[in-house]
């Protein structure tokens, strides 16, 4: 199997499983617990692994949130949970965590997935790619299935980064390209009125798809077949077992 085609066949589940315990009745409970409510628990859970660092880096990080959004959700729930935003960051991780141990205990071929996605984490270059390059190097959990839904959020994150970098080198906004992308969530994102869209604009997102595969085939070229054949019936398992 060529490496586009494994990312060709992987990349929407490991976007959708990745992000499946953003808002999940679980998380959003422990949130509560903790006292953040579901948006802020995502803000400084998501953008903790940068740091106790100021809201304009988490929405460099995030790119397609308006920073003054960003701003107004980091800093509020800084104040509201005082432990810090790296330990914020191992709440969430540790809901993924408890996710996966909920969802994947019974899917076969979560250990070779986990050895194939740890590969591709190895062979990553995360020079420009902030946000995956903390949430990679967040301790990540002993046992097999929590391990592995943490594994894909850290795939997610990786492609997410890459796909940043790539969209702005293609000369689209941000913001523009998340309203073609998601054209629903403008508002819940920031943006009121949503931004306008060409066709230029089109052009130059498919264009920085394109890049974005460009910028992560070496590391997914860098598993043998079996390793490919073993991330893609896990990712394919996982993705059926939440649903997806």
């Amino acid at each position: 199997m060529l490496a586009q085609e494994l990312m060709d066949a992987t990349s929407s589940t490991i976007g959708q499983a990745g992000a499946a315990f953003y808002f999940h009745p679980d998380t959003l409970a422990r949130g509560k617990e903790i006292g953040l409510d579901g948006f802020r628990f995502y803000m400084l859970g998501r953008g903790g692994v940068l740091g106790d660092v100021e809201s304009d880096v988490v929405a460099s990080a995030f790119g397609y949130f308006n920073r003054n959004l960003v701003a107004r959700i980091w800093n509020t729930a800084k104040e509201r949970y005082t432990h810090g935003p790296r330990e914020a960051a191992r709440e969430y991780m540790a809901c993924c965590a408890n996710l996966g141990r909920a969802k994947l205990a019974d899917v076969e071929g979560v250990s070779e997935f986990c050895e194939a996605a740890e590969a591709v984490i190895a062979a990553t270059n995360p020079s420009g790619l902030s946000l995956y390059a903390g949430v990679a190097a967040e301790p990540r959990a002993e046992d097999l299935p929590g391990r592995a839904l943490q594994l894909v959020a850290v795939l997610r994150e990786l492609r997410g980064s890459a796909h940043l970098l790539a969209v702005v080198a293609s000369g689209v906004a941000p913001e523009v390209a998340h309203a073609i992308k998601r054209p629903d969530d403008v508002a819940t994102f920031g943006w009121d009125p949503a931004p306008e869209i060409t066709d230029a604009d089109r052009a130059n997102l498919d264009a920085a798809e394109a890049l974005t595969d460009r910028l992560l085939i070496d590391a997914y070229e860098s598993l043998d077949d079996g390793a490919k054949a073993a991330l893609l019936a896990g990712t394919k398992a996982i993705g059926t077992a939440l649903g997806i």
